[in-house]
């Protein structure tokens, strides 16, 4: 294990985060895995996915 999460995890216990922040960070993760969940199930809209332009060289 990388000695650098056991440094931020114990700044964590010292300091841990507001509320507010917990709140945020679970919505965000919320909102990504339900757009994922959209574009897996097929019904994300064609007009909001992104196609690949040929490079010209």
């Amino acid at each position: 294990m990388d000695p650098r999460w056991l440094m931020r995890m114990s700044l964590w216990l010292r300091n841990p985060p507001s509320l507010a922040r917990v709140i945020l960070v679970f919505a965000v993760i919320a909102a990504t895995l339900a757009i994922g969940l959209i574009e897996w199930l097929g019904y994300w809209p064609d007009w909001a996915t992104a196609e690949r332009v040929p490079r010209r060289f």
